[in-house]
């Protein structure tokens, strides 16, 4: 997933999406979104593989952690519910996309998500029970 080089732009037209592999429910969601991909639209970046490195990204390991990204094709980059919107768009999900951005709608789901945002690394399978849930990009932060 991460052979490309960093400094490089992604292909055309495509989108490259940072995600954590070590949260559960963010791997089977970005799963569902690869098999969705059918044209190959999406680059999936497992931000917590071993050979990432998120400065070579131009990006601090924990402003990765902290929420999803999405480095556009033009390279500018969307972050949070917006990283999304990018993905559900390029996937034919454009009507969920406009729902998305309608004004108490956007509030809500950016409310939502910083709250998940904040309290991913404890969701269920990834850490032992009373465990402290540090990851691999907190110990290089």
């Amino acid at each position: 997933m991460n052979a490309r080089s960093a400094a490089s732009s992604p292909d055309a037209g495509r989108v490259q999406v940072f995600f954590d592999g070590a949260c559960p429910l963010c791997s089977r969601e970005m799963a569902v979104l690869q098999r969705r991909d059918r044209r190959g639209q999406i680059e999936f970046i497992d931000i917590a593989a071993s050979d990432f490195d998120a400065r070579a990204w131009g990006r601090e390991p924990a402003e990765l952690m902290a929420a999803m990204h999405a480095r556009l094709p033009d390279g500018s980059w969307a972050i949070g519910v917006e990283a999304f919107r990018q993905i559900y768009g390029r996937l034919g999900f454009g009507w969920l996309v406009a729902l998305s951005r309608l004004p108490g709608v956007r509030r809500l789901l950016d409310a939502g998500y910083r709250v998940f945002a904040r309290h991913r690394t404890r969701l269920p399978g990834r850490c032992a029970p009373g465990e402290a849930c540090a990851t691999r990009l907190d110990a290089r932060s």
